[in-house]
């Protein structure tokens, strides 16, 4: 059972990891290519489909598996080649089309997860801006010529403040919101503590 829960969780992080290319291709083209705004919730809708794309790979994967024990069971002779399965293949097949149904329904339930696709995006964000700072920070390294001097400065210059729009302007709101929570969270802690604090001084007598 370990062994099929760790094949299982394995699956679905391999198929997690390329749902989340797929997006972050997505912002880059939207974003970046087609001078596009940031929108969470298209890109919610993007990695939905990139995870039931997904759901539809592991759901034929497994039913490969079963179409191939089938065909292997009671063949005893020697096999021709690496998929010309036997008898002996057909408990390992079955527990390979039980992976790959369990992952196929794991992946389906993150596509219907709001919380979940919007996580995915977030990720696939940071992905975007990775490969967008990093492409910046080494032409920078290897440029020294003025704006005027550079043909595609133009070029470049807009991805930058697509750049910005992305990820820098994003992030800030995203770190402030999650600022602002922390400190909600350590004030409604702050005023419990006083509220027991104020109990035990009242106990106590005078």
């Amino acid at each position: 059972m370990g062994k099929t829960a760790d094949a299982v969780a394995e699956g679905v992080a391999i198929a997690t990891s390329a749902a989340r290319l797929v997006v972050k291709n997505h912002i880059l083209v939207g974003t970046i290519a087609q001078g596009g705004s940031f929108d969470v919730a298209k890109y919610m809708n993007d990695a939905r489909e990139a995870l039931l794309d997904l759901v539809a790979e592991s759901e034929e994967a497994a039913e490969m598996a079963n179409s191939l024990r089938k065909r292997a069971h009671g063949r005893y002779s020697d096999p021709h080649g690496t998929h010309d399965y036997r008898d002996r293949d057909v408990r390992n097949l079955k527990r390979r089309a039980k992976q790959s149904a369990a992952v196929a329904d794991r992946l389906r339930e993150m596509a219907e997860d709001p919380e979940t696709l919007r996580f995915l995006v977030e990720a696939a964000r940071a992905a975007a801006w990775g490969d967008v700072a990093g492409n910046l920070q080494r032409r920078l390294r290897v440029e020294a010529m003025r704006p005027d001097e550079d043909p595609d400065y133009a070029t470049m210059r807009e991805a930058r403040m697509q750049a910005l729009r992305l990820v820098d302007l994003q992030g800030l709101a995203s770190d402030q919101r999650a600022r602002r929570k922390r400190q909600e969270k350590a004030d409604k802690i702050a005023a419990k503590e006083t509220a027991r604090e104020d109990k035990r001084s009242a106990r106590q007598p005078r």
